[in-house]
């Protein structure tokens, strides 16, 4: 079968997910043909993801989060109103992504959590089977974990995962942990990195820092000045930056380097990080102590915070703190043998996937959004 890949370009965690899965896929005769990677002015496509997705890349413009002026809490009403005067751009990226489409002509187009996948997938309605992944789509599995208030922006969570959905014939959820599928969605492990298979996990002599947002780093800064006995190696993805900078003796912030980050992460003492996904599941997978910090305005990362604390996961905090991971005990071994297996269950499940038979069923019914195959002509 032949895969034409929607990535999402916030962050480093759907990029990496896209290499695992085209990993899978490759290792049992099936092709990707092309990624379309969206667009963030915050970030450079990293290296690690040019080398190794081993397919053309067409960057285009995608909407993505507007950050406050210490490019450190997501601002909505900047985001919301940014990305809506960009409508023109992104309707000539959906014109785009139905050029590349027609010159690859895949069997499937799998959208990691783009917004433009599932209103190209809506509007066009491509003759490829549309399937998307993210752990975002667990928010239709009874057991997910909303906070309490917020109900402006759990809508607004829900509504941007149903539309990067659109039509979907296949839902594949990534999870923490194994659950019972529910409804439509199939709950599936996280998608790591096979090179985390061949690392060998023991504590070192300091704490990892994972950052999305370089406005982080004042607060890390502040903190490795005040608590010097705590050895600090932090990564982000700051444009124009050195490639390691050693703010204090006990700190390091270097730029994102997927194997280096990875090495680093098993020789770690524990790994704090913002409440994204997949970083906190290679923790996991590595038995390490977590604790995160959910980014600010953020609501998905709200959810995952609260996840991680009602299943023992981690620990969530509201600052770089990383004395309170001092005071966790280390993981049980046999529970996270278990976890490994569990990830290491995807062969089977992609085997699965692409034996099913095409199935015309899709998630939201005919008319409950636009239906026209040309919409943008």
């Amino acid at each position: 079968m032949k895969f034409l890949f929607i990535v999402q370009g916030e962050g480093r965690g759907h990029m990496t997910q896209a290499i695992s899965f085209s990993q899978l896929i490759r290792s049992q005769g099936h092709e990707v043909c092309a990624v379309i990677l969206g667009k963030s002015k915050r970030r450079a496509i990293p290296d690690f993801f040019k080398r190794e997705i081993n397919a053309p890349i067409h960057w285009i413009p995608s909407p993505n989060f507007e950050t406050d002026g210490k490019n450190k809490k997501i601002s909505l009403s900047k985001t919301l109103r940014k990305n809506f005067l960009k409508a023109p751009i992104f309707i000539n990226s959906l014109r785009e992504i139905h050029l590349i489409n027609q010159r690859h002509q895949p069997d499937v187009i799998l959208n990691f959590y783009d917004l433009l996948g599932g209103l190209y997938a809506g509007f066009f309605r491509p003759k490829a089977e549309f399937w998307v992944i993210g752990h975002q789509y667990l928010i239709n599995h009874s057991n997910y974990l909303f906070p309490k208030k917020r109900k402006l922006d759990r809508l607004l969570y829900q509504f941007n995962t149903r539309l990067s959905a659109w039509t979907a014939n296949k839902i594949l959820a990534l999870s923490f942990e194994p659950l019972e599928a529910k409804g439509k969605i199939t709950v599936v492990p996280p998608l790591l990195r096979r090179e985390l298979k061949y690392l060998n996990p023991h504590p070192g002599d300091f704490y990892l820092a994972y950052m999305v947002n370089p406005g982080y780093a004042e607060d890390l800064i502040a903190f490795a000045k005040s608590n010097p006995q705590i050895k600090i190696k932090a990564y982000w993805d700051k444009k124009g930056e050195n490639e390691i900078f050693h703010p204090r003796p006990n700190l390091s912030l270097q730029q994102v380097n997927d194997q280096k980050f990875l090495e680093d992460m098993a020789a770690c003492k524990g790994l704090v990080c913002t409440a994204g996904f997949e970083s906190i599941c290679e923790a996991m997978y590595l038995g390490k102590k977590i604790m995160v910090i959910p980014v600010e305005g953020q609501y998905e990362q709200a959810c995952n915070a609260i996840e991680i604390q009602e299943r023992k996961i981690g620990i969530a905090a509201s600052e770089f703190n990383f004395k309170l991971l001092e005071k966790t005990g280390i993981k049980d071994k046999e529970a996270v043998k278990k976890y490994q297996s569990w990830v290491e269950s995807w062969s089977e499940i992609i085997e699965n996937l692409t034996l099913e038979k095409r199935s015309s069923q899709v998630i939201w019914p005919e008319g409950s959004f636009p239906n026209s195959n040309h919409a943008f002509g």
